[in-house]
């Protein structure tokens, strides 16, 4: 069936893979980012391809932001069934180098962006009766990661905030489920890579039980899955999609 679908952090890595997997299945969607121009040709080569597509310049922490990116989502392409929130960042900091700043601005981001996007559009499928909402966290979360502290922290966060969300909302036909990514090869990775705050991407590929490094692609695969009709019984589960690390 062809839903309306808002992707956060669509301009580039996982956020945009998802958004083309649902183009492909017929969706249409509203890819928001910080990186408007990004977004916006992103959402151009989606139409050319016969997509119904939108572009809107988001910061996710700004909540007149979101709430104005959501109306234009739904003036222009309908109400919002499907919401799949990769927006976030990540930083490399000793904790005891974590500023106050620097801690806010990632929750700020990571875990309040979430919760600005999700509660724009839960009305739409209160309404509807039916929605579908993925989380992007990440599986540090589960693991924990040295010099991330406030970003692990935030991330944890999202996965307790799916968790509540999938309780309250499983009555009213919404499943919520978050994924945590193992090691995902996408541009954030690439700049950690050369700055020297990841290991080589050969290398965590070489640890990684499939012997490969994980693609945006497959985020995006395992999103497709659970924002069909097909995954209306998972609701709340935190899907690790990593190659298969044990966490």
């Amino acid at each position: 069936m062809n839903r309306v679908a808002v992707v956060t952090g669509a301009a580039a890595g996982m956020g945009l893979a998802v958004a083309r997997r649902f183009a492909t299945v017929g969706h249409r969607v509203a890819l928001l980012d910080l990186d408007g121009d990004a977004a916006a040709g992103a959402a151009e080569d989606l139409r050319t391809a016969g997509a119904d597509a939108l572009a809107a310049t988001v910061d996710v922490a700004d909540r007149a932001a979101v709430d104005e990116a959501i109306a234009k989502v739904r003036a222009d392409l309908g109400p919002v069934e499907i919401i799949v929130t990769s927006a976030g960042l990540d930083e490399f900091r000793s904790f005891t180098d974590i500023t106050a700043e620097a801690w806010a601005h990632m929750l700020a981001v990571n875990l309040t962006g979430t919760f600005h996007c999700l509660q724009a559009v839960i009305p739409d499928m209160l309404a509807a009766r039916w929605g579908r909402v993925v989380t992007i966290s990440s599986s540090s979360a589960q693991s924990g990661a040295a010099r991330m502290a406030h970003y692990v922290a935030s991330k944890g966060g999202v996965v307790g905030l799916t968790k509540a969300l999938a309780v309250e909302y499983a009555p009213h036909g919404i499943t919520v489920n978050t994924i945590p990514p193992g090691f995902i090869d996408t541009p954030m990775a690439r700049r950690a890579e050369a700055r020297g705050d990841l290991p080589s991407i050969d290398a965590i590929a070489a640890r990684t039980p499939v012997r490969r490094a994980g693609t945006p692609e497959d985020i995006a695969a395992a999103c497709a899955f659970l924002c069909s009709d097909d995954a209306g019984y998972i609701t709340g589960q935190a899907i690790g999609v990593n190659g298969g690390w044990y966490l």
